[in-house]
């Protein structure tokens, strides 16, 4: 695998783990660390899976520019520059990936780091985990997508109260409003979250991709153009040998083996 200076990748299995690896900062992100996590996603080498975790105590505490913008002669102009350069492109990124993607989450999902784990198809927290949009508490908007996820999310009212108030969504609350997968033990995490993405790593993984793109999509279109877009992608799946595989697999009533083809 390659060295990177801010996360660390390992494959296990069909599964390819990335961790943030600033754990002495609550893993604040420079620019630098969502260009390594942009490069590692482009180089997948056959992982039908992706799990993003954050190394120690949290998963991302937000944006880390050191002091860059602040000390700019235009901040405006450098934070521009830094999340059309560097954040949104890591995590367009994952939205174009053609696998599922978990992110487990301990600690601090805040800011940046909250739009990272709320890309994932799945996010699994732990006890300790909170979610927050903390920008009002310096006078500046959400980034990272997230004033076009949250109310996808968990609806207007809610995502007006994570931005506009700038407080903590503890992990119980975020499952109860719908906005993340599960909540599990501090000390279960990673097992659980790498058991799903394991899970999601044995699935017809071209059916996969398809379904959260066609997701995606659907956000964007109407009722009519959503049936056309599964249409095409039915097709597409049904001429993938895991298909075959599925349809074999119903008629001798045997659990499938999909090979990710």
């Amino acid at each position: 695998m390659p060295h990177y200076e801010h996360i660390l990748t390992e494959r296990r299995g069909d599964v390819l783990v990335v961790r943030l690896n600033r754990p002495d900062r609550l893993n604040a992100a420079p620019p630098a660390m969502f260009d390594e996590l942009r490069a590692a996603l482009g180089d997948l080498d056959g992982a039908r899976a992706v799990l993003i975790a954050g190394a120690g105590r949290g998963f991302c505490s937000g944006a880390d520019v050191g002091g860059g913008a602040l000390g700019a002669a235009d901040p405006g102009a450098a934070t521009f520059e830094a999340l059309t350069e560097h954040y949104n492109p890591a995590l367009l990124a994952i939205a174009a990936l053609d696998v599922p993607v978990v992110s487990a989450v301990r600690g601090p999902a805040a800011g940046i780091g909250c739009s990272l784990a709320l890309a994932a198809d799945f996010c699994v927290a732990s006890e300790t985990a909170y979610f927050l949009q903390a920008f009002v508490n310096i006078g500046l908007v959400p980034d990272g997508g997230a004033s076009w996820m949250l109310p996808r999310l968990i609806g207007r009212a809610r995502a007006t109260e994570m931005m506009l108030l700038g407080e903590r969504v503890a992990a119980a609350k975020a499952h109860d409003w719908g906005m993340i997968h599960r909540v599990v033990a501090d000390d279960a995490l990673d097992a659980e979250a790498f058991a799903l993405a394991e899970r999601l790593a044995a699935g017809p993984t071209r059916a996969l991709g398809l379904m959260r793109r066609g997701m995606q999509a659907a956000l964007e279109s109407d009722y009519a153009g959503a049936m056309v877009r599964e249409a095409e992608n039915q097709r597409a799946a049904r001429g993938t040998q895991d298909a075959i595989e599925g349809g074999m697999a119903f008629l001798q009533k045997r659990k499938p083996v999909f090979k990710g083809n």
